[in-house]
């Protein structure tokens, strides 16, 4: 029997000759000794009354077991009509296609023509939600071997990092980027459109942002002017935790700073309405303190369009875990979030007597009348500056180790 023709032992003792050598295991099936020691298997046939051979790899990389099924897999699609070289050379082709149509790839051709009427800021965020989420979990992947059930165990990881938050718009996004796949026939199903939200992922539950008490604000800021030096980190991640503590804005409207929005000569940030969350322009007046951190910030990317670029790619914004992370470092991981310094300023500035609207304004939250909160982001400047400058210098004071006093009074 052919299976008997050669054996593992048998080619382990093989000895390379001075010319090519061939042993045959039947069935069309031989092993070629190279005069350098390479083995490599043949597979011979005839189709259309012609001789053809097709090259199976070498041995070890293929075993005699291997290369047999091989052999009997080949004799299979020979004996359909078909020639086994030009099979295996359009499955080649088929598997090369597939694996550049990989779900990132895919993905940025969608995001290409989705973005077309969105925002930047909108559609990088769409792009940057794929890349935390999915991407390192699908990698080199074609995008039609992606199933429901390996999808949900993706977007089923969010919760594991207590993001439910994200679950339903990260299965939307991918949603749009496999109904894209279908459309260019690349898939014939969206396996995103098998998946129940309700049923596949936990409900999100809105929880206070976590933040430290006014007693213990003293110490966080004290830790974070030790950022970069008492404990490992860069100056721009310091300056970027120092500006939240300051000025309370949004932690992705402080990160997508850019420099045409901040006068230094006046002392102004104006952040345009896109970058809002409320659609609505922002003005900060900005503290001596703030000022000064400004400046240092034009030194380090005065040259750049961002104030805080990607430290890999510069010409994207800082990733908005850059700060979290860098909270964490500081020993503040689940006692303090970016946004808890806007909780905390909102908390401190109405207990001190500071009038309502004069706080809303500044933490830029949209009045229910949406035809004059338009018109509001520029009203009570001058008294919103004072009381800026009165919460920077507070944060001074009470990290310097003063009383934790009346601003007003102070």
């Amino acid at each position: 029997m052919a299976s008997k023709l050669l054996t593992d032992s048998f080619i382990k003792a093989i000895k390379p000759l001075p010319t090519f050598k061939g042993y045959s295991d039947g069935d069309g099936l031989s092993l070629l000794v190279l005069p350098n020691g390479v083995m490599s298997w043949r597979y011979r046939y005839r189709y259309a009354g012609k001789a053809k051979m097709l090259s199976l790899k070498s041995y070890p990389e293929v075993t005699l077991k291997q290369a047999r099924e091989n052999r009997d897999e080949l004799k299979k699609i020979l004996q359909s009509g078909k020639d086994p070289s030009l099979f295996r050379q359009q499955a080649s082709k088929e598997k090369i296609k597939a694996q550049a149509n990989t779900f990132e790839a895919i993905a940025g051709e969608w995001h290409e023509r989705w973005k077309a009427d969105k925002t930047p800021e909108h559609a990088e965020r769409v792009w940057r939600r794929l890349e935390l989420n999915i991407f390192p979990h699908v990698q080199n992947i074609p995008i039609s071997e992606i199933t429901p059930k390996a999808l949900k165990g993706i977007i089923q990881k969010l919760e594991d990092r207590d993001a439910t938050s994200m679950t339903r718009r990260v299965l939307n996004t991918c949603s749009q980027v496999f109904g894209f796949a279908v459309h260019e026939e690349l898939m014939d199903i969206n396996p995103a459109k098998n998946i129940d939200a309700k049923l596949a992922f936990k409900p999100h539950v809105e929880k206070n942002f976590k933040r430290v008490s006014a007693r213990e604000l003293p110490a966080l800021l004290r830790a974070i002017d030790g950022y970069g030096d008492e404990v490992a980190g860069t100056e721009l991640t310091r300056l970027g935790l120092q500006l939240l503590a300051y000025t309370f804005v949004r932690t992705s409207e402080l990160i997508g700073a850019r420099w045409d929005e901040i006068d230094l000569k006046k002392g102004v940030w104006q952040i345009p309405a896109e970058r809002m969350k409320m659609r609505n322009p922002h003005i900060v007046k900005l503290s001596k303190q703030s000022l000064a951190i400004f400046k240092r910030l034009h030194e380090i990317t005065g040259g750049r369009d961002l104030v805080f670029p990607n430290a890999k790619s510069p010409k994207k914004t800082m990733s908005n875990n850059t700060l979290i992370y860098a909270l964490y470092r500081l020993g503040y991981h689940s006692k303090m979030t970016g946004h808890g310094f806007r909780g905390i300023a909102s908390t401190i500035l109405h207990e001190q007597g500071f009038p309502h609207a004069h706080i809303e304004l500044q933490l830029a939250h949209s009045e229910k009348d949406k035809v004059s909160s338009a018109y509001n982001y520029a009203e009570y400047l001058e008294p919103r500056a004072k009381m800026l400058q009165a919460w920077a210098d507070y944060l001074d004071g009470i990290k310097a180790g003063a009383e934790v006093i009346n601003i007003k009074q102070a």
